[in-house]
């Protein structure tokens, strides 16, 4: 199975058990809307209010988001952190978050880190395992794939991986805002699109126990308010392993 194999249903578990899932998505639009309140001339900006739609956000929270970006309404001061370590059985982590307090969102990492067979490290000791990526899914039903494939490389991306159910689509960050916009307006549905952290090699636990544990810390994770994405290096799906 491809690392995206089951990506639909994994996003869709991840997003109903996360209890501030609003606030993420507001903290996103927020930090985006520093860059100019129109997300007609603001692309980065109208990506994270279109991801916030898709999951329900209502349309008073998007504007209030971005008025707090744009300096119209008083709010938190968000920061981007990214801590990298090591889960159980040595899988390669990194966890990026958008914070208003540093020190409390580190000590929240660490311990979660620690309380189930982790390491947080220093930056830079798992990042080489990874390559930051723009990642697009689209599921495979009713597209065709010649088309696609033509659209996606106009738009700037540079490959296109075909999976059993659905197409991942690789392109560079700096294209990233562009070519999600372009295949948006071409009328593809996205299951799934954001800048990854991509691994280039893979650890496969095949230990029940390490293999909980790492899904444990994952969703601790997960659940922090402060925390917006948890990359692994690990090569199997952790959650179809789950009795």
């Amino acid at each position: 199975m491809g690392r995206h194999g089951t990506i639909a249903g994994r996003k869709a578990a991840q997003d109903s058990k996360r209890a501030a899932i609003f606030t993420k998505y507001a903290r996103a639009i927020t930090v985006a809307a520093k860059g100019g309140g129109d997300p007609e001339y603001n692309a980065s900006l109208r990506v994270a209010i279109e991801k916030a739609k898709s999951v329900g956000v209502p349309n008073d929270n998007i504007k209030r988001a971005i008025q707090k970006g744009t300096g119209e309404l008083a709010g938190e001061t968000y920061e981007e952190l990214s801590f990298e370590g090591y889960g159980a059985g040595g899988v390669a982590v990194i966890v990026d978050a958008l914070t208003d307090n540093r020190n409390r969102t580190t000590a929240s990492v660490r311990s979660t880190f620690d309380k189930y067979g982790g390491n947080l490290g220093a930056p830079g000791c798992v990042s080489y395992m990874f390559a930051r990526k723009g990642v697009i899914i689209i599921e495979k039903e009713g597209v065709d794939e010649d088309k696609l494939m033509e659209d996606m490389l106009e738009a700037g991306a540079d490959d296109m991986v075909v999976n059993e159910d659905n197409f991942e689509i690789t392109c560079d960050p700096s294209v990233y805002t562009d070519v999600h916009s372009a295949l948006t307006a071409a009328g593809y549905e996205l299951a799934s699109s954001e800048i990854e952290q991509v691994p280039s090699m893979e650890s496969n636990p095949t230990d029940k126990s390490i293999i909980k544990q790492l899904r444990k810390m994952i969703d601790l994770l997960e659940e922090n308010d402060d925390v917006q994405n948890v990359y692994t290096n690990c090569g199997i799906d952790l959650w179809a392993e789950e009795e």
